[in-house]
């Protein structure tokens, strides 16, 4: 059921993303090998330059990982409420054209 809040509320698969960073890692290691070794520097400088953004990518989700369970929740952590509505939503209004905002 969509409330209306989950970009504020959304949750990222931390482990999900780790795991897959890891298997991106591999590749790009091993493309930087492969390709310095065939001769190949113009592909093996774009596999490094891969390697050191998906080694930044990873530094920051051990980062998230450790901050605790409001950026990495468990399966004991129930999903976050969303927000109360003091007053409801107003609906769109459309201005005629020429008329600037007060």
């Amino acid at each position: 059921m969509r409330t209306g809040s989950e970009p504020a509320t959304a949750r990222s698969a931390l482990r999900a993303r780790f795991w897959l960073s890891v298997w991106g890692l591999v590749w790009a290691v091993f493309g930087t090998v492969a390709f310095a070794l065939a001769g190949r520097p113009g592909w093996a400088i774009a596999c490094g330059v891969l390697w050191l953004v998906i080694t930044v990518d990873m530094a920051l989700i051990l980062r998230h990982i450790r901050q605790g369970p409001h950026y990495q929740p468990g399966r004991d952590i129930p999903p976050y409420r969303p927000p109360d509505q003091q007053h409801p939503p107003r609906p769109h209004q459309r201005r005629p054209p020429g008329r600037q905002p007060r």
